[in-house]
This record gives C-alpha cells, structure tokens and sequence, in this order.
C-alpha cells in the first residue's frame, strides 16, 4: 500500500482515513516513528502498558506472600532481610 500525506506547519502528518482504518489508529493513538535502514521513516502503531515500579516494601510483602511452604517461607524471610527489611514487620499471611 502507498498513500501520500503532507507534512503541516507544525510538523503534523495527517494520515489518510485508509491507513488509518487499516491500523486501527484513532485520536490519541500512539506510534513509534524509527530510522529505517534504507534512510526513510518508518511509522508503526504502538502501545503504552503501565509499569508498577516496586518498593523495597511491596517486593519483601509479595516475596513472603507467595510462599508455598515453609522452605519457601524461610527462604522468602531471608530475602526480605537481604532487602535491610524486617520480616516480622512487612504485612502478610504465612503459608
């Protein structure tokens, strides 16, 4: 497929209703924009997932959480120590 679009004043690029239907682009959609090899741009839809970034509190909190016996358990206690936390502190159920 080729099409042509126009560049505006501000550098927005309106795509035309075919790409866009074809993509399932909408407003507020995101793309990446990349190099291609063969010196042009290459366009493709993209997609944002959220990302939870841990604490030291929540990783010890599911460490001990998830452990399926007491080995694991004991094991899970060691790691949260390794983390500088006290385990017996750190909210949770034992196994």
């Amino acid at each position: 497929m080729t099409e042509t679009a126009i560049v505006g004043k501000r550098g927005v690029l309106v795509l035309p209703a075919r790409v866009r239907r074809r993509f399932g682009l909408t407003e507020g959609s995101l793309v990446l924009i990349e190099d291609d090899l063969s010196g042009g741009i290459r366009l493709r839809p993209a997609a944002a997932l959220p990302v939870e970034v841990y604490t030291s509190g929540r990783r010890a909190e599911l460490l001990l959480e998830n452990a399926v016996d007491e080995r694991d358990y004991q094991r899970a206690r060691r790691l949260v120590r390794d983390l500088g936390l006290d385990p017996d502190e750190v909210p949770h159920r034992r196994p």
